[in-house]
């Protein structure tokens, strides 16, 4: 295939949100990104040195090997990249299933993974990720829950989703799946990271929740779509989970469990450890209770975990740059802002509000209910409210 080729597979691959990426930059980043041998770690290294994912791939063996990490086996395969990553099928495929390529320089790209030291350079994304998704809790735990753990993770997702939280984790079975499919029950959104690509969905059983899923979010994971789970990519997958999240909420854990990874990844990144407890003879929960004698927030209800993340939303801001005072403004549509944006921190009057918002008495009544059960504002008295 000519360079010619090359282009228009790139070109036509490419979505109204990736337009501003250069056709040849994202086809570089995905042909050097994706060979044998190349993680986040050591192509971060190689841009550091040569600039761009092309420069990477025209440098000389003796230029390469000056890089700390790349031996003679991975100079190889740089200098002949083409032979390892048909680069061309990887985006047709992406075509043909409605995937989409962020690059990390991309607005698409998901903010909060650009505190990891090793952000993947590019993800596929099935679905969409959108702006209000800083707001969101990892929600993890054991394949092999028990219907108590399966009970609160189903729980909490769906309280979680209901007010505005974005419920992100990792498709597997057991909290994972109940999880997503708590968050999919209440009309919220969630989001899927993967331990392989998108095109071996796993475990198999859950390719219909990825669908559904991508239908009400995303599903997303840095691996090729052929990559075929392996043990050591879940570890690696978890540190996403963490970095996408404002806390993670981890519910039921053996001992020795991914999830317990997850919580420590999401700790070393400055995010809130939250764990839901466990009954003391439970195996299931070992973990979860080790993490709360650590010093994990215990957490209960989905309250307490509203709780703990609104500190951490406030530095969020959003795509028409509003400072977020509280994480929950961030799933507020037109009409719950344009009557939050009336209401003062000191004691508002409604007939005030009502005039200021320009909307309907009715309208201001239904929303002031609304922004009080998310906790935005609080009322004073029959015809009073203020800001929270």
């Amino acid at each position: 295939m000519d360079r010619s080729d090359n282009d228009v597979a790139v070109r036509t691959t490419l979505t109204p949100r990736q337009e501003s990426a250069p056709p040849a930059e994202l086809f570089q980043t995905l042909r050097l990104s994706m060979l044998p041998g190349i993680g986040p770690r050591t192509l971060r290294l190689l841009l550091e040195r040569f600039g761009t994912p092309a420069d990477v791939l025209a440098a000389s063996g003796e230029q390469l090997a000056t890089v700390t990490g790349v031996g003679p086996k991975l100079i190889h395969r740089i200098r002949t990249a083409d032979h390892h990553v048909d680069a061309a099928r990887i985006l047709a495929w992406c075509q043909k299933h409605d995937v989409d390529l962020l690059l990390e320089a991309s607005g698409a790209y998901p903010a909060s993974l650009r505190d990891l030291h090793d952000a993947p350079p590019l993800l596929f994304s099935r679905g969409t990720i959108e702006s209000a998704d800083q707001l969101a809790v990892a929600i993890v735990g054991t394949r092999h829950a028990t219907s108590y753990g399966t009970r609160q993770a189903d729980r909490l997702a769906y309280g979680l989703a209901k007010a505005g939280v974005t419920v992100v984790s990792g498709l597997a079975r057991g909290i994972d799946a109940a999880a997503h499919e708590g968050a999919l029950s209440a009309g919220g959104r969630t989001i899927a990271v993967l331990g392989g690509g998108l095109g071996q969905i796993y475990p198999a059983e859950h390719v219909g929740l990825a669908d559904a899923i991508a239908a009400d979010g995303a599903v997303v994971s840095e691996y090729r779509p052929d990559a075929k789970p392996r043990g050591g990519m879940f570890p690696q997958r978890n540190r996403l989970i963490a970095a996408m999240s404002l806390a993670t909420l981890v519910i039921e854990a053996p001992d020795r469990s991914g999830a317990l990874i997850t919580a420590r990844l999401a700790g070393e990144i400055g995010r809130d450890v939250l764990a839901l407890p466990g009954p003391v003879t439970s195996r299931a929960s070992r973990g979860v209770n080790q993490l709360i004698r650590e010093g994990a927030t215990l957490v209960q209800t989905v309250d307490d975990i509203l709780e703990a993340i609104g500190p951490m939303g406030r530095g969020i801001v959003t795509e028409d740059d509003r400072q977020v005072r509280n994480p929950a403004e961030l799933k507020l549509n037109d009409l719950e802002r344009q009557v939050l944006d009336a209401i003062e921190s000191a004691s508002t009057p409604i007939d005030q509000v009502i005039a200021l918002s320009g909307l309907a008495a009715h309208q201001v009544m239904a929303t002031i209910s609304v922004l009080e059960m998310r906790k935005l504002i609080r009322r004073i008295s029959g015809q009073y409210v203020s800001r929270i």
